[in-house]
């Protein structure tokens, strides 16, 4: 079994899985399953009133997670895959995860990193926050990962280089008017020209 198999193995199994996304390494479980996700809560030493983000392999996985709007679709089809998350009201299957936080809305992103890729479309949807202890920086290489959380996570699947280590930028669109939360890789210019319809691509 190689690698990526593996990980998507122990992540369904409900056990902790380290990843490497666009932005930062990230580390991840199940979302279905309280007890995957209060270890994910434990090993991060995470605040129960953050919620946990849901990482998906498509466009299609997202709708099954959350209510993508006109509003959401436009920015997941310009930015997405890539370092953009959108707070969007909960589906009903995701109504019941347990992710801390707001109970009615979940924020999604679609990466871009291949092994990303290639675990969610074995597993379908993860919680999957960033791989570090709360409020401290995001280790660049595995093997600072491995002397952090040693053998609270089961699967390293690390790449010889580091993520850009840029977080992505967090979009609200289920509380009225679209709010750039966190302004990370994605300005928040941008966001705005992509809603308006404009074209980022087109020059002068």
């Amino acid at each position: 079994m190689n690698r990526i198999e593996e990980a998507a193995r122990e992540a369904l199994a409900g056990r902790l899985v380290v990843l490497p996304t666009d932005t930062v390494y990230g580390m991840g479980t199940r979302p279905d399953d309280p007890v995957a996700t209060a270890r994910l809560f434990e090993a991060k030493r995470r605040p129960r009133d953050l919620t946990l983000p849901v990482l998906v392999a498509s466009e299609d996985d997202a709708r099954t997670v959350g209510v993508m709007d006109e509003a959401a679709l436009a920015l997941a089809r310009r930015f997405w895959p890539g370092p953009l998350t959108l707070v969007v009201p909960r589906t009903e299957r995701s109504h019941g995860w347990d992710l801390g936080g707001e109970a009615e809305t979940v924020g999604i992103r679609r990466p871009r990193h291949l092994l990303a890729v290639a675990v969610l479309e074995r597993t379908g949807p993860l919680a999957v926050t960033s791989a570090n202890l709360s409020g401290s920086p995001t280790p660049f290489t595995c093997d600072e990962l491995v002397e952090l959380f040693g053998d609270a996570v089961a699967v390293y699947l690390c790449q010889d280089q580091p993520p850009a280590g840029v977080p992505s930028t967090v979009v609200d669109l289920a509380h009225g008017e679209p709010a750039v939360l966190r302004e990370g890789a994605i300005s928040a210019a941008d966001v705005v020209l992509a809603m308006r319809g404009e074209d980022l691509r087109a020059g002068p």
